[in-house]
């Protein structure tokens, strides 16, 4: 079951033979150019493979494929073009456009080089100089704003020398997002996730940012953006492309503590190539350059796949517009709230007293910043990823009267003796059966409760997955939220196993 397309195809000209030519211009390395029209035709090649009396010839010219069908008098060439053992293609690939392997690929092969002139960022973008100058006013939690001020100024501008590459993005709602889902479909396709409230939170933030920093400042500049034209609803939309689209350059190991992240920044080609967990291909960075570099050996026609991280289906669909088949997603995870532990905990208090106790233990994780209103326990398929909180919870919240004053006496310096090894054996899924009973208790319950906040049941998931009918018949919406969902689903269904009395 192949990953859903994060771009639908589009008909007419042809896109990526002007964003080819325009990264050839810009010092991104294609091998020999040979240029290719489209003639006499109106439809998609997709569209012209479904009609009968075709006939297909391949050959290879100057490095470069070029596919011909013949239809009766009319004659379309497609160009494929190349780099040395790859290229790109809008066919065969699992989104609209992808890498394939032109020939077999060692581990460790370059792929591609991007220079740095060929990012687009705020340092290049043709409005640098306003961006610069008003850098005080445009600061912001996430860091975003001057790219995407870039963005639609680059956009919208007939003259941009980035239009060949924003060109391959005529219509962003096709990416299709859960923010660009009716708030019904959200909540009724994706309830117990977590990307609803994720997805409100976004739209509210962004229409936060638009009113407060964007508008204001755009206004002053009425010879380069035009509220009328550069509105909320783009700039929404572009948030959405650099959600699914840019990169983050790492900091240094040295760095991290001390420097905010990078901000993010496109880099087209690199952005051409999709996602799976089990990536062959990942990108890194140079002072000079950005390299593609193949982790593993690819074979000739296999796809090329870069990674965005490790990201669970939840990730994938709220930032990315698609997910997963939940089987393939080894970072998948499902969340617990923190809230249902709690509840959990509340419910096995037999009288006054031990409400009371519980309720200091909690304002005691509180205060040690492991637990919060809206935070989660995270599990993977492996066991617990966020461990040390886990397990410092179930400790304190499993303590007696006489254990819980004496490790607040001694201000939760025992809490050394639990090093990190031993909180990550006990959480695995090799050591979950073996928690004490109380502990196990409270994990189950808490599972539970995250399983019962779902909208669908398990089974009826399951049998859905099961029915290749009834499955091709679901909206591509359905079918990625059904990924999602029940991934989660068993993720917890087995947390429920491992802890079960």
């Amino acid at each position: 079951m192949a990953t859903d397309a994060k771009r639908l195809k589009t008909e007419g000209s042809d896109p990526l033979q002007s964003f080819l030519q325009w990264c050839e211009g810009v010092g991104l390395k294609l091998n020999n150019k040979v240029i290719t029209t489209i003639r006499k035709c109106t439809k998609t090649l997709s569209a012209i493979c479904k009609m009968p009396c075709i006939s297909h010839t391949y050959r290879s010219i100057g490095g470069g494929t070029h596919q011909t069908i013949a239809m009766g008098s009319v004659l379309m060439v497609i160009q494929l073009y190349s780099f040395s053992k790859v290229y790109i293609s809008n066919e065969g690939t699992v989104a609209e456009y992808g890498m394939l392997a032109k020939e077999d690929i060692d581990e460790g092969e370059l792929l591609f080089t991007i220079p740095r002139m060929a990012l687009l960022h705020q340092g290049t973008t043709k409005v640098l100089a306003v961006l610069e100058e008003g850098k005080a006013s445009l600061e912001n939690t996430s860091g975003w704003v001057p790219l995407l001020l870039a963005l639609m100024y680059e956009y919208t501008s007939p003259q941009s020398h980035w239009r060949p590459y924003l060109s391959l993005w005529s219509d962003f709602t096709a990416l299709d997002h859960p923010m660009f889902w009716s708030k019904d479909e959200r909540d009724r396709l994706l309830k117990g996730t977590g990307i609803p409230e994720a997805v409100d939170t976004d739209l509210t933030n962004i229409q936060k940012e638009y009113k407060d920093i964007v508008l204001p400042f755009i206004t002053l500049h009425p010879d380069l953006w035009d509220p009328e034209r550069h509105t909320l609803d783009l700039y929404r939309s572009l948030v959405a492309f650099v959600m699914a689209y840019s990169f983050q350059e790492p900091l240094d190991e040295e760095d991290e503590d001390e420097k905010d992240p990078n901000p993010p920044m496109m880099v087209p080609i690199a952005d051409m190539l999709n996602h799976v967990s089990n990536h062959n291909a990942n990108l890194e960075y140079t002072p000079e350059c950005l390299k593609m570099v193949s982790v593993r050996s690819i074979r000739k026609g296999e796809e090329v796949f870069n990674t965005y991280g490790q990201m669970a289906n939840w990730q994938l669909l709220h930032m990315y517009g698609f997910a997963e088949p939940y089987q393939s997603n080894s970072n998948d995870t499902a969340d617990i709230p923190m809230s249902n532990v709690y509840k959990a905990a509340v419910q096995v208090t037999r009288s006054e007293a031990e409400q009371r106790l519980l309720v200091e233990k909690w304002s005691l994780l509180c205060e040690m910043e492991m637990v919060g209103d809206k935070g989660v326990f995270i599990f993977g398929k492996s066991g617990s990823l966020t461990d040390t909180e886990m397990y410092t919870t179930l400790k304190i919240l499993c303590m007696s009267v006489e254990e819980f004053e004496d490790f607040r006496e001694n201000e939760g310096w025992e809490e050394a003796d639990d090093d990190e090894e031993k909180m990550l054996q006990a959480l695995s899924n090799e050591g979950l059966p073996s928690l004490p009973p109380l502990w196990r208790h409270l994990v189950h319950a808490a599972a539970r409760f995250t399983l019962d906040s779902y909208g669908e049941d398990m089974l009826k998931d399951k049998v859905l997955l099961e029915d290749k009918d009834g499955y091709a018949k679901l909206s591509s919406r359905q079918r990625r939220a059904l990924q999602v969902r029940y991934g989660q689903k068993t993720i917890l269904h087995q947390l429920l196993e491992l802890t079960k009395p």
